[in-house]
């Protein structure tokens, strides 16, 4: 059996091109955007310590965290809770992360300018009361944590505050 000897030059070529193809691919792959995200166990650890506070306080409440696209990570129906408190939750956890802001602040915000009280009708899962917050962590919104069910916006917020504690996020 005779074997194929390749010329120096070539196997060199060929060295070289395929260097050339890997560097090439490699700055490619750097260009590609990064962003950063909510992992799904913040998220539930989010929602249980915000369910963990309104339990503890006597509230009865749903709650909802969602990602920066506004897709649903987790969802809890408390025991005892109303049917519309899944919604109520859900629609403020997508209204903080797709607004970045309280939503308790940006309710009494439309209160005092009523000329912008068209931003309710801009989506329909948006709902604008107190109980959602955006999810920041590192300075980066990834994400909304609503509270539904307590009798007040203010007291749902100070829940989903809670949940917000638990993962260290802003």
């Amino acid at each position: 059996m005779t074997s194929i000897k390749f010329p120096q030059v070539l196997t060199k070529v060929g060295v070289a091109a395929a260097l050339a193809l890997a560097v090439n691919v490699s700055a490619q792959a750097a260009d590609l955007p990064t962003a950063p995200y909510l992992p799904l166990d913040m998220a539930t650890k989010a929602a249980n310590a915000a369910m963990t506070q309104c339990i503890a306080d006597g509230f009865k409440v749903s709650v909802a965290v969602v990602d920066r696209s506004g897709n649903t990570k987790v969802m809890i129906k408390g025991d005892g809770s109303g049917p519309h408190t899944i919604g109520s939750s859900s629609g403020k956890a997508f209204t903080s992360a797709s607004m970045g802001r309280a939503t308790l602040g940006l309710a009494k915000f439309l209160k005092d300018h009523r000329e912008l009280d068209g931003l309710r009708d801009m989506d329909r899962r948006l709902v604008i009361l107190g109980g959602g917050l955006p999810i920041k962590i590192n300075g980066a919104l990834v994400g909304g944590i609503g509270v539904g069910g307590a009798p007040g916006g203010d007291k749902d917020e100070k829940c989903a505050k809670a949940g917000l504690a638990s993962i260290g996020a802003q």
